[in-house]
């Protein structure tokens, strides 16, 4: 097996250029070329990076020197894409989400298993250190019989956000809003942190912007775990709040904001030391995403494709967070 890896792009937009970072930053990992449907933007993003622009995806699939594919493209083009991808033998680092619909996220699964090729679904806040503290604290029963596990997400998007491209706040394109396509990560985490959860219902409406999506939602949870909780999530809260999880229990509470733990209480005692970090401002700002920790899963990617370590973020963990917002969206 090779020990640096050469990296394609799909797609050149704003979460291309996280990407191109993530893959310069590490030694097992070269980036080698992109596309784009619009081969203007290819060339730009190419020339910006020193790499190849291929005329378009097609041509990039067929170059045996590539081995791996960042996918960057709308929400609604993942799951076609990484069919192509994977069909031609490449490995697929898949954005977030991983498809806008159940019934696609199991077809990528079964193609990984015809194909024996990687598959892995950014969730890039999975490997906060944070994140795991958490996590870690749930699973050994920190906070003892737990009677809430909820996530807020009230973000804010402008007009202008949404009418800055065709696609946006569609529902062939985007496959949902303030859950599907802005929210997923948060749902992605509280499922991570908390454990499975089945929804006992839920309400969605579009009270702001004029979109084919949602840009508010609330959902009512109960967990594996015997927890409920709730799910709160817009676009159209101005100016926009950072994303919470809070974590409550008979011996103990933890709020983290974004990846960061706020307050952490166990058995009358806070375990916070001082200031846990800085807190991301995609509240309102999308573009305001760092690379570290995009790095650190591809890094994994390439190491469970080496026969190192085991791929921390499969299809199968892609897929639970589309699972559950399908069904909130199916109330």
């Amino acid at each position: 097996m090779k020990s640096v890896l050469n990296f394609g792009i799909l797609g050149c937009g704003m979460i291309a250029d996280v990407h191109a970072k993530a893959i310069l930053s590490l030694d097992n990992a070269n980036l080698y070329g992109v596309a784009d449907n619009n081969l203007a933007y290819a060339e730009k993003f190419a020339e910006k990076y020193g790499v190849k622009a291929y005329s378009n995806y097609e041509q990039m699939l067929a170059d045996g020197d590539v081995d791996a594919v960042c996918i960057c493209t709308p929400s609604g083009f993942h799951a076609q894409n990484a069919i192509c991808a994977l069909n031609a033998g490449k490995n697929v680092v898949l954005e977030k989400p991983m498809a806008i619909t159940y019934a696609d996220t199991q077809k990528l699964i079964d193609i990984c298993k015809k194909t024996d090729k990687k598959l892995t679904v950014i969730s890039q806040l999975r490997f906060s250190k944070d994140v795991n503290k958490l996590k870690k604290l749930v699973e050994e029963k920190a906070f003892g019989s737990l009677a809430f596990c909820n996530l807020y997400m009230k973000y804010w998007r402008s007009a202008e956000y949404y009418s800055s491209s065709e696609w946006k706040g569609t529902l062939a394109f985007d496959g949902g809003g303030a859950l599907m396509n802005q929210g997923i990560h948060g749902v992605d985490l509280l499922l991570y942190i908390a454990g499975n959860a089945n929804v006992l219902g839920a309400k969605k409406q579009t009270v702001y912007h004029n979109i084919e999506v949602e840009d508010s939602v609330a959902a009512l949870l109960q967990f594996d775990n015997g927890a409920i909780g709730t799910v709160e999530a817009a676009t159209c809260t101005y100016p926009g709040f950072e994303r919470k999880i809070e974590i409550l229990g008979s011996n103990g509470c933890a709020v983290l904001c974004e990846d960061k733990l706020e307050k952490l209480i166990v058995g009358g005692q806070s375990l916070l030391e001082g200031d846990s970090g800085t807190v991301a401002a995609t509240a309102s700002n999308p573009a305001a995403v760092e690379y570290e920790n995009h790095a650190m899963q591809i890094d994994n990617f390439i190491k469970a494709i080496q026969g190192d370590e085991k791929l921390l973020i499969d299809g199968f963990e892609g897929q639970r967070a589309v699972k559950l917002i399908e069904e909130i969206y199916s109330f």
